[in-house]
């Protein structure tokens, strides 16, 4: 039985559940605290992993539990057990909501949404847009919803900042009518991080969001840009799924369409190789063996062909993106790195960078090589457009979205 709470509930459970992994943190919005954080992945495998690390009070000591875990109701559970364990357990009064990222939210959905049956149906009816993605996004909110089933469930959707882009951009062209009858678009992901992200960048240049045009490199295996003015999304890089846009860990990013048929036509290949060769054996790793940026960089620093060319293409289309974005917004502020290599890889951010101070943009050597965990500048003060570093936040700004969904709602029915 859940208590009643005396005050507000200020907490928030984020959870991002993938085909066989469950991310978690519980984060306090009084203040943004993160009480603690932890990873189940291999689901449905014997070799399943629990990760779970309380932060509460200064910090605890990471646990970790091995063993097979045989599906995302168990995994839930066993993580509600190790909040428990920490007094911090899903019965808990001080518990606000829960936050679910959700990959493909359509058009339908352009803000935060408390998960209904309806919300339900519309997810699963966009799983043909995101197969990977929206199925274990759903079940993940299922099991939640069935563990409290009387805490409001919130939907923070991938796509949802990104619903701002004009038509003119969010618009392929081909003929409307079939367009239309399959959904097809630009819709784009990352969307949470590039929201957090150029609002941060804002801050940083101390402004409001609505001052400034920022460009958001989020470059982590996955990689995507936007385009951002005035705080609203007018273009992004990913489109009907998170295949386009810039050179990935494993993706292609742009291609001829015509390849397909090509492969069909000339290696014979059927639809899931093809999907199987752009997706997973494409981007960095199709072109070096590697995906991972350190190792490519260290293979680049001994004269390593392929991962010298490989590291180039990587950085021609960044730079392609840079300038169609420049364009497109006609006065940028601020070019941002995020994520996993945009926050850690000086290199990627020099290369990307360089050649174009005709744009105004330029990069401190020394700024650049600076390691933190804080949003920074890493040009030099002459630069007509600042060129920044600011760590995402995926997490934290699902948890600001979902308190403050539920605490309007709250307002509006006293």
């Amino acid at each position: 039985m859940t208590a009643t709470p005396t005050h507000t509930p200020t907490r928030v459970l984020v959870l991002n559940s993938g085909s066989s992994s469950v991310k978690y943190q519980l984060l306090d919005m009084a203040d943004g605290s993160r009480l603690a954080v932890g990873l189940v992945e291999r689901i449905g495998e014997e070799t399943s992993r629990l990760v779970h690390t309380p932060l509460q009070g200064g910090g605890g000591a990471k646990r970790e539990k091995n063993g097979p875990i045989p599906d995302h109701a168990a995994a839930l559970k066993a993580v509600a057990e190790e909040l428990a364990a920490d007094g911090l357990g899903l019965d808990s009064p001080e518990l606000a909501a829960i936050g679910h990222r959700v990959v493909h939210g359509g058009l339908r959905f352009s803000a935060p949404t408390v998960i209904d049956d309806e919300v339900l149906a519309e997810v699963e009816r966009l799983v043909p847009v995101a197969p990977l993605h929206n199925p274990a996004n759903l079940i993940g909110i299922r099991t939640a919803m069935s563990l409290r089933p009387d805490l409001p469930q919130v939907a923070v959707f991938d796509t949802a900042f990104h619903t701002t882009m004009p038509e003119s951009a969010a618009r392929y062209a081909i003929d409307v009518a079939t367009a239309d009858a399959y959904r097809i678009r630009r819709y784009g992901f990352h969307g949470t991080s590039h929201a957090y992200v150029s609002r941060e960048t804002a801050k940083l240049l101390g402004k409001a969001p609505e001052e400034v045009n920022v460009i958001v490199l989020h470059l982590g295996n996955g990689a995507s840009a936007s385009a951002v003015a005035g705080g609203r999304c007018v273009d992004t890089s990913m489109g009907l799924t998170p295949l386009e846009g810039l050179v990935m860990g494993t993706r292609s990013g742009d291609i001829d369409p015509a390849v397909t048929f090509h492969l069909k036509r000339v290696a014979g290949m059927d639809d899931s190789e093809i999907d199987g060769l752009l997706n997973k054996k494409s981007g960095l790793v199709g072109l070096c063996g590697d995906n991972d940026m350190r190792e490519i960089r260290r293979r680049v620093d001994e004269g390593d062909e392929a991962a010298t060319l490989a590291f180039d293409i990587y950085i021609h289309r960044l730079k392609k993106y840079i300038g169609a974005y420049y364009a497109v917004l006609g006065r940028v502020d601020a070019v941002v790195f995020t994520a996993g290599v945009g926050e850690n890889a000086a290199p990627v951010r020099e290369a990307a960078i360089a050649g174009l101070e005709e744009l105004g943009l330029a990069v401190d050597a020394d700024l650049n090589a600076v390691r933190s965990d804080e949003a920074r500048l890493i040009s030099p003060d002459y630069a007509r457009v600042a060129v920044a570093v600011v760590p995402t936040d995926e997490e934290l700004e699902i948890a600001r979205q979902s308190f403050a969904l539920v605490q309007s709602s709250v307002s509006s029915n006293e």
